[in-house]
């Protein structure tokens, strides 16, 4: 390997190779007159340990080799450098429910990266001006958009927002999900198909880019109370699994993240008796936080290591696996 790299800085300073072997002791010509490949290269090794003995000793012709080569390293590390810093396009994010909660901290995540981050929202303008204006803090960019996922007008419009003002997306997070729970028996066709067109449909009409679908470990086991949920998030791992296999020939990867019991909002209503429970299931002692969620995200997002990785399911199942009731139930039971 020394030898080759001898090789191709000799070659850029002018030297010949005679020989034509790379890697033998050739011999190269230098102002006419012939030096093996062995006498430079030990000429090099001296330099680099700067034994000035050997140096006095050594022919003025070497030094003229040696100052060339250096010269040359020096540029070649100074090349490596400039190349480094040069400015990379910051890719361009859309995350989807993300005023709050697991949606918020993959929107911070991203932006902290220097992402240019859409946040979408449903509700609140003011909840989702306040990600912006953190994703800015950082250094970042970022715009909000309100609308409803579940609605292909709103989606054609969100998409149409970021390209125009980046030219592009590069990045999905179907984050966007809400609950309506209910027992089987008594739900109302409203709240199973509410839940439906935002937990699931959503995530069919948004879907384009690098995609990363957020489920839930509710999908996987079921929670009594939840048909509803259960269902659409069962139904997004499935449809990540399928969109993979259809978009790998596009370069487009498709995976999904299934956390458990994260705490947010949305489980705040559950009280505190409930949360005892449940966290007599998690082997960790507790339960998850969003930024852990944004954490995997972003992997998924922005490492080039993810780059081989499609049609996963990404879980974090120290929570709800076998979680028997939500909040909702028990005051079906109640009753």
């Amino acid at each position: 390997m020394a030898a080759f790299a001898s090789f191709v800085a000799f070659k850029s300073i002018g030297i010949t190779d005679n020989s034509g072997i790379i890697g033998a002791n050739k011999r190269f010509t230098f102002s006419g007159k012939k030096f093996s490949s062995i006498q430079i290269q030990r000429s090099f090794d001296y330099t680099q340990c700067r034994s000035s003995k050997y140096l006095v000793r050594s022919n003025a012709n070497f030094m003229v080799v040696l100052a060339g080569l250096k010269a040359h390293v020096v540029a070649i590390q100074q090349t490596c450098v400039e190349e480094a810093t040069q400015t990379v396009e910051p890719p361009i994010v859309i995350v989807t429910g993300a005023s709050r909660g697991i949606g918020k901290a993959v929107a911070l995540a991203l932006g902290k990266a220097r992402c240019k981050v859409l946040v979408n929202y449903a509700r609140s303008s003011k909840d989702a001006d306040e990600v912006c204006n953190q994703i800015k803090t950082m250094g970042g960019e970022a715009l909000a958009f309100r609308g409803d996922v579940s609605k292909e007008p709103d989606v054609a419009s969100m998409f149409k927002t970021a390209v125009d003002a980046w030219g592009s997306v590069d990045i999905l997070v179907n984050n966007a999900g809400i609950t309506r729970d209910g027992l089987l028996l008594t739900m109302k066709p409203s709240q199973w198909q509410e839940v439906i067109d935002l937990n699931l449909t959503g995530v069919f009409l948004c879907t384009q880019g690098r995609i990363i679908n957020i489920s839930s470990v509710a999908g996987l086991s079921g929670n009594a109370g939840q048909a509803n949920y259960s269902a659409a998030k069962a139904g997004v791992f499935g449809f990540t699994k399928a969109v993979a296999k259809e978009y790998a020939r596009r370069g487009i990867t498709v995976n999904v993240v299934a956390p458990g019991l994260i705490t947010t909002d949305l489980t705040n209503p559950l009280g505190e008796d409930s949360l005892k429970e449940y966290l007599k299931r998690i082997s960790l002692g507790r339960f998850g936080r969003p930024e852990e969620v944004a954490g995997l995200i972003e992997f998924l997002a922005l490492n080039p290591a993810a780059s081989y990785m499609t049609g996963q399911v990404s879980t974090q199942p120290n929570s709800i696996v076998i979680c028997y009731l939500v909040f909702s139930c028990v005051e079906h039971l109640k009753e």
